[in-house]
């Protein structure tokens, strides 16, 4: 019966999958339509479906949209956008350059959510005035926000996980994952402009024309501004010290986007209309249909092969679990993966004398990183391609797939010679 459930959880898994890399469907519906499936089999029951979706991420999620939604009318976008693309003299490679490095540095110390819908409207207004090309600036800045992330204990929910469970520090995040990120950063951000310089391209008309704008008249409401700020800022620094407190991050942001919506009187209706409903349902599929084959052990089968293929052997440990966590979590939420291989590397460290200490980082890395492999590798990537559709430029998962799978492969093969010489 074990072994049944394992092949129908993967049957249900692959044909969902399939669906939403050949777009014959909509792949909300697909979603959703995958995890209701699992129910249907008999594989989960409707408690153990919904209650596999995780509402801290949904809370967290459409918090941080309405804070988002609240800021976008004071026109704090356009000022930025200016601002950008002035300091960049209008040249649109120097444009991808400027926003990944801050949609990096950002995602280090937010959420790689929360990054993407702050810079995302940036990106929209700079392209509209320049007439690039929406689609590279969206795909680069989605993989600088999961390189970011890597970097620090709070930049990506796996690493909160990790640190959590094996007593890692947010000064020891910073020794071991931030200094092969801060090599694999700009070695990605020369790959993009690689890739898409054909469309770094504008006239000299449209610089000049941006470069006339006055950023000041951007600003639409500056009480407005205050109020989204202030909110904003309270909410980054409860995101810092949520481990102090003991809140959940998604408790926070709840927190300030009810703040604002109190404070700036805003009509919270219409606010609400412009969240990513699609986004948030499809969210809901992946955790249904990710509990499936969780539930069926098939994650903790892949894990298990893991330990048991490397047995003592450190070097072959540390290699195993980072490329195993990168390719699974490429086409899986990293966040359950990351669940079953923490107490696995615990039971290895007991069963064999071995530091586990090494794999805690191979671990991390891999699937942190392995996030950028494809356009649902990662919660940034699926919210990015949401907005990216809504304004009118819709990434399939063929096209992120065939441009980043193959740098999300080299950064693994970086981060895994870095972690032999540091280790071995």
């Amino acid at each position: 019966m074990e072994t049944f459930n394992m092949i129908l959880s993967s049957g249900i898994f692959i044909l969902t999958y399939i669906f939403i890399i050949t777009e014959k469907a909509d792949r909300v519906v697909v979603a959703l339509g995958g995890g209701i499936l699992m129910i249907l089999s008999g594989l989960l029951t409707d408690k153990n479906a919904f209650g596999a979706i995780d509402l801290n991420t949904l809370a967290l999620l459409i918090s941080m949209m309405v804070i988002v939604m609240v800021m976008k009318r004071t026109g704090v976008f356009e000022y930025l956008a200016i601002k950008m693309v002035k300091l960049a003299k209008g040249e649109p490679w120097k444009i991808m350059v400027y926003l990944s490095l801050v949609t990096a540095f950002f995602s280090a110390f937010l959420d790689n959510v929360t990054t993407i819908l702050l810079i995302l409207p940036i990106t929209l207004d700079i392209t509209k005035e320049l007439h690039l090309k929406l689609v590279p600036f969206v795909i680069s800045q989605v993989f600088a926000s999961n390189i970011g992330g890597t970097a620090t204990l709070i930049g990506d929910p796996p690493n909160i996980l990790i640190g959590s469970q094996a007593n890692l520090s947010f000064v020891q995040f910073l020794q071991y994952d931030a200094p092969i990120i801060i090599l694999i950063l700009p070695f990605t951000i020369a790959y993009f402009i690689l890739i898409y310089k054909k469309y770094l391209h504008t006239t000299p008309d449209l610089k000049q024309k941006v470069l006339l704008m006055n950023e000041n008249e951007a600003i639409k409401n500056k009480k407005l501004l205050i109020m989204s700020l202030s909110v904003l800022a309270l909410t980054i620094t409860g995101f810092v010290l949520h481990g102090t407190f003991h809140f959940e991050s998604s408790t926070i942001a709840v927190a300030g986007a009810v703040t604002l919506l109190l404070i700036s009187r805003v009509n919270t209706e219409k606010i609400l209309k412009e969240v990513e409903w699609k986004t948030i349902f499809f969210f809901t599929g992946l955790f249904m249909l990710v509990e499936g084959i969780k539930k069926a052990g098939v994650l903790n089968l892949i894990a298990e092969s893991v330990v048991d293929t490397a047995g003592k052997n450190l070097p072959l440990m540390i290699i195993l679990v980072l490329w195993v966590s990168a390719i699974v979590s490429a086409f899986v939420d990293n966040i359950p993966f990351t669940t079953i291989m923490i107490p696995l590397i615990h039971k290895v460290g007991a069963l064999s004398g071995i530091s586990v200490f090494p794999l805690w980082w191979a671990l991390s890395l891999g699937a942190c990183l392995g996030g950028n492999g494809t356009i649902i590798g990662a919660s940034a990537n699926v919210v990015a391609a949401g907005m990216a559709e809504d304004y009118g430029h819709k990434i399939t998962f063929a096209q992120y797939f065939k441009v980043c799978f193959p740098i999300m492969l080299v950064t693994i093969a970086i981060s895994m010679v870095y972690l032999l010489l540091r280790f071995v």
